[in-house]
Parts: structure tokens; C-alpha cells; sequence
């Protein structure tokens, strides 16, 4: 590991200070992907500026129409909350899925999100739940948000202070696991608000991506055999040693109509 100046910041104001004032500052929540990679000396930040101590950030806040989640707020913490239990369970589902339990315990929201991992569970909730990403700046549509392999639409000096959600009529999140890391190989998030459906999918790509030709069949028929038919392009997907991207491809159609099946019993 490098040396590094570190900072626990008192609020985002203090934050955003000193990684303006830093020569190559990182911000630090959870830390459950930075840390390995300072371990590992893949990364070699001059100042660390760590959100561990500001409570303002931690919290889930429920209402009928929409979720905030704050952004240092962990996943446990998530899963755990009997308001989104009962309001948006896929939300809670998915949070409980994340990685193991000291990553749960650990991991936060803005962190994964800020992240954006190709095999994040997050970002399909973002996407597939019609989310908006706030910052200390703005406010960014979560369609908007993901650009491409660990790349995002925030700016320097920009940080995640809550990530919002839509209430769907009905959503559900499947995922083909990983066995060792938890990370999703294929993950799917599906959402109905009212006529519209949005279907999301994470692990699969270089990012979170949605399956137009699906949201319109299910638009059409909300039923799994709506979208038997429905092929995704496996050109612009992952492949490893795991998971050939054709096969990924595949297993988007099998967890897509999966999650509808949940959602109609």
C-alpha cells in the first residue's frame, strides 16, 4: 500500500474541501472495493477523505410513491428496514444478496453506486427502479448515470448524498450468483408502473443496461412466456472464465422471465 494523507470529514461541505484541495483525493464510504485495491497498490491516492462520520448521510426514508436511501447508509441496514420490506421487498431483496454478510455490513449505497462495478447489484435497482442518483450538486437520472466499465456522470468534487426510487406497482430482482464473491454474473431487475414496465440488467455488460424489446412485450402481456422469444445480442456482453458471453446472454432471457413469474405468482 502507498502512503496516503487521511481525512475523516466532519460534513459533505468538509468533504468536498478537501478533495478540492487534494492532489489526487479519493472519497472513502464503505471502502469495500478501494481497499483491496490500495492493498494490491492498484491505485495510489494522495489524500483519502473518509464519510465514515457523518450521520446525515445514513438512513432509508419510506414513503408510499418513493424510497431515499442516503448514501452512506449500508447495505444490512437496507435489507434490514420493515418500511421498504414492506413498501418496495424487490429493493430489500436485493440489498440482502449483496456480496456476504461483512460486505453487507460494511458496503454502502453511494459507495457501490459511485463504484459502478459491471457485476453490482445496485445499479440495477437504480436503472430498473426509475432512480435518481442526487449529489452534493445535482440531481441525475439513473438512465443518465451509468456510462460505461466503472464509469459514471459524476463530475470531481461530486458526492453521492442519496439515491431515490420509484414505488413500482410490482418489481422483483433475480440474480445468477457468483459463488465466491456474491457479484452478479446475470442480474435482472423487473418493475411495472402501471402500463410500463422497465427491465434492468447488471453483471451482464461493461454496465447496467435495459432490454427495450422485453419492456415492450411485457407492456403488451405481462407474462414470462411474453418474452420467451425475446433474444439479447451477446456481441456486447462479458465473457470469462466463468461465463461465456453468449451464455450470459441467455441466462438475461432465464432470470428476466423468472423475476416476472415472481411478480404474477
Amino acid at each position: 500500500m502507498h502512503n496516503f494523507n487521511y481525512h475523516l470529514a466532519a460534513d459533505v461541505q468538509d468533504a468536498v474541501a478537501k478533495l478540492s484541495k487534494s492532489e489526487d483525493g479519493k472519497i472513502i464510504s464503505g471502502g469495500m472495493t478501494l481497499l483491496p485495491t490500495l492493498k494490491n497498490r492498484l491505485s495510489a491516492p494522495s489524500d483519502l477523505i473518509d464519510l465514515g462520520n457523518i450521520d446525515a448521510l445514513r438512513g432509508v426514508v419510506v414513503s408510499k410513491t418513493e424510497v431515499t436511501i442516503k448514501g452512506m447508509t449500508c447495505h444490512a441496514d437496507v435489507a434490514a428496514n420493515a418500511d421498504l420490506q414492506r413498501v418496495l421487498p424487490a429493493l430489500a431483496n436485493l440489498a440482502g444478496i449483496i456480496g456476504d454478510p461483512a460486505v453487507r455490513h460494511r458496503g454502502t449505497i453511494g459507495g457501490s453506486v459511485a463504484n459502478a462495478d459491471p457485476a453490482a447489484d445496485y445499479p440495477a435497482a437504480v436503472v430498473g427502479l426509475d432512480g435518481v442518483v442526487e449529489t452534493n450538486q445535482r440531481r441525475i437520472n439513473g438512465d443518465d448515470f451509468f456510462i460505461s466499465l466503472f464509469e459514471t456522470a459524476l463530475e470531481p468534487n461530486e458526492v453521492i448524498t442519496a439515491v431515490h426510487f420509484k414505488v413500482p406497482d410490482a418489481a422483483h430482482y433475480m440474480k445468477f450468483r457468483h459463488p465466491a464473491s456474491g457479484y452478479a454474473v446475470v442480474g435482472v431487475m423487473v418493475a411495472r408502473y402501471g402500463k410500463k414496465v422497465r427491465v434492468a440488467v447488471t453483471g451482464a455488460g461493461p454496465n447496467v443496461f435495459r432490454v427495450p424489446a422485453m419492456e415492450a412485450a411485457l407492456e403488451q402481456n405481462f407474462a414470462p412466456e411474453a418474452i420467451a422469444n425475446v433474444a439479447v445480442d451477446a456481441d456486447d456482453l462479458l465473457g470469462d472464465m466463468h461465463c461465456s458471453a453468449e451464455y450470459r446472454a441467455h441466462m438475461v432471457g432465464v432470470y428476466a422471465r423468472r423475476a416476472v413469474a415472481a411478480i404474477v405468482g
